[in-house]
């Protein structure tokens, strides 16, 4: 059976954590009961300026998951993408316990899967048990850089039963609707 797989994209900035922050609260609040498991990124900001991103699971634990500020002596060793140092065993710690696929569990939520997280070897694998799972889940994913997929999003939005979502400051109203409607009928609710 093909996975229920909902993928959001678009430029950095456009809405698409806000999105489904509120997708998740609408089907929340309408199904109380529903099981949901996974995570988001969130900006860390110090006077107004982008110093990092954290984790930030559903139930509002969190991690760092990269920092420009870093003086620690092992994030020399961290991988890096622009001028952030990506703290890779701090993500782990947080995100890949909340990937488990449990029976139980009605949706899964990821954002992102994206350059970041991908430096974790052990996300993507995660990711896959999901899909395998059939269970439904929503992530976002980066935009192209110059027209060119990561390898590991290129596969997720090539898999059978992947539906891509193009986010716009146009769409936006319209595409919540849209993705909230799918995803209540993956979910047989």
């Amino acid at each position: 059976m093909a996975a229920k797989c909902l993928l959001v994209t678009g430029s950095p900035g456009v809405g698409k954590t806000t999105l489904i922050a509120k997708i998740l609260e609408t089907l929340k609040s309408s199904n109380p009961s529903l099981k949901i498991q996974g995570f988001f990124t969130r900006e860390i900001r110090e006077a107004g300026e982008r110093v990092g991103f954290e984790v930030v699971t559903l139930d509002a634990r969190t991690a760092p998951l990269a920092l420009t500020n870093t003086s620690s002596a092992e994030s020399v060793r961290w991988p890096t993408v622009g001028r952030y140092r990506v703290d890779v065993a701090s993500f782990e710690s947080l995100a890949l316990p909340e990937l488990q696929v449990k029976e139980d569990t009605d949706l899964f939520v990821i954002d992102e899967v994206g350059k970041m997280e991908l430096f974790s070897s052990l996300f993507f694998p995660a990711v896959l048990r999901i899909l395998e799972s059939n269970k439904p889940f929503l992530a976002t994913i980066p935009i192209p850089k110059a027209g060119r997929d990561i390898p590991a999003v290129a596969r997720l939005k090539n898999h059978p039963g992947a539906t891509v979502f193009t986010l716009t400051k146009s769409n936006r109203d319209a595409m919540k609707d849209q993705i909230y409607s799918e995803l209540v009928g993956k979910l047989s609710l």
